[in-house]
Protein backbone atom coordinates (compact mmCIF):
# COMPACT_ATOMS: atom_id res chain seq x y z
CA UNK A 1 0.00 0.00 0.00
CA UNK A 2 0.93 3.49 -0.76
CA UNK A 3 2.55 5.42 2.07
CA UNK A 4 1.49 9.00 0.98
CA UNK A 5 -2.38 9.20 0.71
CA UNK A 6 -3.60 9.55 -2.63
CA UNK A 7 -6.73 11.93 -1.38
CA UNK A 8 -4.22 14.79 -0.90
CA UNK A 9 -2.70 15.12 -4.36
CA UNK A 10 -3.48 18.63 -6.07
CA UNK A 11 0.01 18.49 -7.96
CA UNK A 12 0.59 15.36 -10.71
CA UNK A 13 4.29 15.86 -11.58
CA UNK A 14 4.81 13.95 -15.23
CA UNK A 15 8.72 13.19 -16.24
CA UNK A 16 8.02 12.24 -20.71
CA UNK A 17 10.24 9.66 -21.58
CA UNK A 18 9.16 6.17 -20.34
CA UNK A 19 5.92 7.65 -18.37
CA UNK A 20 4.27 9.49 -20.75
CA UNK A 21 5.73 7.43 -23.65
CA UNK A 22 7.11 4.14 -24.13
CA UNK A 23 10.67 5.36 -23.61
CA UNK A 24 11.49 4.96 -27.18
CA UNK A 25 13.35 7.91 -28.74
CA UNK A 26 12.15 8.17 -32.48
CA UNK A 27 14.45 10.55 -34.91
CA UNK A 28 13.87 11.50 -38.14
CA UNK A 29 16.77 11.46 -40.63
CA UNK A 30 17.03 15.27 -40.04
CA UNK A 31 17.66 14.53 -36.56
CA UNK A 32 14.11 15.67 -35.36
CA UNK A 33 12.21 13.93 -32.39
CA UNK A 34 9.15 12.59 -32.23
CA UNK A 35 7.27 10.84 -29.89
CA UNK A 36 4.42 8.43 -29.72
CA UNK A 37 1.50 9.79 -26.78
CA UNK A 38 -1.06 7.61 -25.81
CA UNK A 39 -4.67 9.11 -26.24
CA UNK A 40 -5.98 7.51 -22.48
CA UNK A 41 -3.18 9.07 -20.69
CA UNK A 42 -4.25 12.01 -22.04
CA UNK A 43 -7.50 11.93 -21.52
CA UNK A 44 -6.47 10.72 -18.09
CA UNK A 45 -4.59 14.20 -17.65
CA UNK A 46 -8.18 16.28 -18.91
CA UNK A 47 -10.01 14.61 -16.41
CA UNK A 48 -7.66 15.30 -13.51
CA UNK A 49 -7.83 18.70 -14.87
CA UNK A 50 -11.50 19.19 -14.94
CA UNK A 51 -11.50 17.86 -11.22
CA UNK A 52 -9.26 20.39 -10.55
CA UNK A 53 -6.12 19.02 -10.31
CA UNK A 54 -2.75 20.57 -11.47
CA UNK A 55 -0.46 18.98 -13.90
CA UNK A 56 3.13 19.75 -14.72
CA UNK A 57 6.02 18.07 -16.82
CA UNK A 58 9.62 17.79 -15.93
CA UNK A 59 11.81 16.08 -18.74
CA UNK A 60 15.73 16.25 -19.12
CA UNK A 61 14.95 16.63 -22.90
CA UNK A 62 13.44 19.36 -25.14
CA UNK A 63 11.37 18.87 -27.99
CA UNK A 64 8.73 20.97 -29.92
CA UNK A 65 6.36 17.66 -29.40
CA UNK A 66 6.20 17.72 -25.94
CA UNK A 67 5.40 21.35 -25.95
CA UNK A 68 2.21 20.69 -28.58
CA UNK A 69 1.26 17.86 -26.55
CA UNK A 70 1.29 20.02 -23.05
CA UNK A 71 -0.64 22.70 -24.58
CA UNK A 72 -3.06 20.07 -26.21
CA UNK A 73 -4.09 18.70 -22.62
CA UNK A 74 -3.68 22.39 -20.94
CA UNK A 75 -0.68 21.13 -18.55
CA UNK A 76 0.07 24.18 -16.19
CA UNK A 77 3.50 24.18 -15.69
CA UNK A 78 6.18 22.36 -18.39
CA UNK A 79 10.27 22.16 -17.69
CA UNK A 80 11.96 20.81 -20.11
CA UNK A 81 15.75 20.69 -20.71
CA UNK A 82 15.70 19.96 -16.73
CA UNK A 83 19.09 18.16 -16.43
CA UNK A 84 18.39 18.96 -12.49
CA UNK A 85 15.06 17.99 -12.08
CA UNK A 86 14.61 19.17 -8.45
CA UNK A 87 15.68 22.12 -9.14
CA UNK A 88 12.72 22.52 -11.99
CA UNK A 89 10.33 20.94 -8.95
CA UNK A 90 11.37 23.48 -6.34
CA UNK A 91 10.45 26.02 -8.93
CA UNK A 92 7.40 24.52 -9.45
CA UNK A 93 6.06 24.00 -6.47
CA UNK A 94 6.19 27.96 -5.82
CA UNK A 95 4.35 28.87 -8.73
CA UNK A 96 1.62 25.98 -7.91
CA UNK A 97 1.46 27.07 -4.80
CA UNK A 98 1.35 23.66 -3.31
CA UNK A 99 3.54 21.61 -0.58
CA UNK A 100 5.81 18.67 -1.30
CA UNK A 101 3.03 16.24 0.69
CA UNK A 102 0.42 17.21 -2.10
CA UNK A 103 2.49 16.27 -5.09
CA UNK A 104 2.11 12.91 -7.06
CA UNK A 105 5.15 12.17 -9.26
CA UNK A 106 5.40 9.72 -11.62
CA UNK A 107 9.11 7.89 -13.09
CA UNK A 108 10.68 5.43 -14.63
CA UNK A 109 14.61 6.34 -14.43
CA UNK A 110 17.09 7.52 -12.02
CA UNK A 111 17.07 11.27 -12.69
CA UNK A 112 13.20 10.88 -11.72
CA UNK A 113 14.56 9.53 -7.95
CA UNK A 114 15.27 13.38 -6.34
CA UNK A 115 11.54 14.92 -6.85
CA UNK A 116 9.75 11.18 -6.37
CA UNK A 117 11.72 10.99 -2.90
CA UNK A 118 10.58 14.76 -2.07
CA UNK A 119 6.74 14.07 -3.62
CA UNK A 120 3.84 13.01 -1.16
CA UNK A 121 2.99 10.41 -3.07
CA UNK A 122 5.74 8.53 -5.54
CA UNK A 123 4.62 5.75 -8.40
CA UNK A 124 7.09 4.09 -10.26
CA UNK A 125 5.41 3.30 -13.59
CA UNK A 126 5.44 -0.97 -14.96
CA UNK A 127 8.55 -0.37 -16.95
CA UNK A 128 10.52 1.48 -14.36
CA UNK A 129 14.19 0.63 -13.54
CA UNK A 130 14.40 -1.38 -10.22
CA UNK A 131 15.89 1.27 -7.94
CA UNK A 132 13.40 3.69 -8.79
CA UNK A 133 10.70 0.90 -8.19
CA UNK A 134 12.28 0.65 -4.79
CA UNK A 135 11.21 3.94 -3.59
CA UNK A 136 7.93 3.98 -5.03
CA UNK A 137 4.68 3.98 -2.67
CA UNK A 138 3.17 2.81 -5.76
CA UNK A 139 3.99 1.21 -8.73
CA UNK A 140 1.68 0.95 -12.40
CA UNK A 141 0.56 -2.75 -13.84
CA UNK A 142 0.52 -0.44 -16.85
CA UNK A 143 4.19 0.43 -18.54
CA UNK A 144 5.13 3.68 -19.48
CA UNK A 145 2.89 5.15 -22.53
CA UNK A 146 0.39 2.06 -22.55
CA UNK A 147 -1.49 3.78 -19.93
CA UNK A 148 -0.15 4.14 -17.02
CA UNK A 149 -0.82 8.25 -16.09
CA UNK A 150 -3.84 7.11 -16.98
CA UNK A 151 -3.89 4.28 -13.89
CA UNK A 152 -2.45 6.77 -11.58
CA UNK A 153 -5.45 9.38 -12.28
CA UNK A 154 -7.73 7.40 -11.78
CA UNK A 155 -6.27 6.08 -8.57
CA UNK A 156 -6.01 9.86 -7.60
CA UNK A 157 -9.61 10.51 -8.48
CA UNK A 158 -11.08 7.39 -6.62
CA UNK A 159 -9.23 8.36 -3.50
CA UNK A 160 -10.51 11.54 -3.70
CA UNK A 161 -14.10 10.32 -3.94
CA UNK A 162 -14.25 12.54 -7.34
CA UNK A 163 -14.43 9.29 -10.14
CA UNK A 164 -17.97 8.10 -9.78
CA UNK A 165 -18.98 11.47 -10.76
CA UNK A 166 -16.69 11.94 -13.47
CA UNK A 167 -18.29 8.53 -14.70
CA UNK A 168 -21.64 9.60 -14.10
CA UNK A 169 -21.05 12.47 -16.46
CA UNK A 170 -20.70 10.51 -19.10
CA UNK A 171 -23.45 7.83 -18.46
CA UNK A 172 -26.19 10.28 -17.21
CA UNK A 173 -26.18 11.38 -21.52
CA UNK A 174 -29.80 10.13 -22.51
CA UNK A 175 -31.25 11.20 -25.28
CA UNK A 176 -35.38 10.64 -26.27
CA UNK A 177 -36.11 8.19 -28.84
CA UNK A 178 -39.72 9.14 -30.43
CA UNK A 179 -41.25 8.02 -33.51
CA UNK A 180 -43.66 5.32 -35.08
CA UNK A 181 -41.92 1.68 -35.40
Amino acid sequence: MPSGNPADIELLVLDVDGVMTAGDVILDETGRLSYHFNVQDGAGVKYWRRNGGKVAIITGRESQAVQLRAEMLGVDFVYQKALRKIDAYRDCLTKANVKPENVCCIGDDLPDLPVMLNCGFAVAVANAVREVKVYADYVTRAAGGDGAVREVIELLLRAQGKWDNLISGYTNQKIELTGDK
